[in-house]
């Protein structure tokens, strides 16, 4: 797979309004920023994927994130969006990183901060001899309590730092319900949780279906490499479901560390 690049572009209403308000719509959008990959409601595991993911920065500003295994052309969801149609070819309305030299410095043991928007699931059995339902996590306990499962961090080849003792409110993390990881042991916090209901139809004429929703979770902290080729997996093929929705996508960036007082 060629070395995946990123994109971000800033959505401005109003023609931004429809894109916001519908997972369904922004992954049309984004898709057709790669019009050679074929849309798959199945995709292999190892298939090339497009990730993204749109980050709320204050009231007037949101950024569109985009993983790719090429490089984008987003200049038809940037009219989409509501952006001048004529563009300086120097300023196009995004900007794309290869990812490639990231991707090849991580290493075990290395600490990064992220990012991650998720679709937090699991199955329940509600009456005795029924299938089992997958049901999302609604409660920050279990949504945490998701990210934190020891084999889902193993298999995403990275875990989730520990406080320091001296950072803690209780010197073993406050705890609710018996559950360490829902208090402040961990370098893990909710930052939005979201409940989104949309029409999954594909166009004119077409059947509609039931409304989708889907319940997104915003997770900030720190984690530490585990497994470098597991994590790279993790950031080009996205974690857990709704990829198509906005979901999945993990960023990192370094860790800054706070500066001294001049003596």
């Amino acid at each position: 797979m060629a070395g995946p690049g990123s994109g971000s572009g800033g959505l401005t209403p109003p023609g931004a309004r429809r894109l916001l308000s519908s997972p369904q719509a922004m992954h049309a959008a984004v898709m057709s920023s790669f019009p050679h990959i074929l849309p798959s409601d199945s995709p292999r595991p190892d298939a090339p994927r497009v990730l993204w993911r749109l980050d709320q920065r204050g009231r007037a500003e949101v950024l569109l994130y985009v993983v790719s295994p090429d490089r984008p052309d987003l200049t038809h969801l940037v009219e989409q969006a509501g952006w001048p149609a004529v563009a300086d070819p120097e300023n196009p309305g995004w900007q794309t990183r290869p990812y490639t030299p990231l991707l090849d410095r991580l290493a075990t043991g290395d600490r990064w901060a992220f990012r991650l928007t998720a679709n937090p699931v699991h199955t329940v059995r509600r009456k005795e001899g029924e299938p089992r339902k997958l049901t999302a996590h609604l409660t920050p306990v279990h949504q945490m309590g998701w990210l934190l499962d020891e084999e889902r961090q193993k298999r995403l080849g990275f875990r989730i730092c520990e406080k320091p003792a001296d950072r803690r409110l209780l010197p073993e993390g406050t705890t609710h319900h018996k559950r360490p990881h829902s208090g402040d042991r961990y370098e893990l916090a909710i930052r939005d949780s979201r409940s989104l209901a949309f029409d999954k139809s594909r166009g004119p004429g077409s059947r509609r279906d039931k409304p989708v929703t889907v319940v997104t979770v915003t997770f900030e902290g720190r984690l530490e490499v585990t497994d470098p080729e597991a994590l790279r997996r993790a950031l080009t093929q996205g974690i857990g479901r709704a990829r198509a929705y906005g979901c999945g996508l993990l960023t990192l960036a370094p860790i800054t560390q706070p500066t001294r007082p001049t003596p």
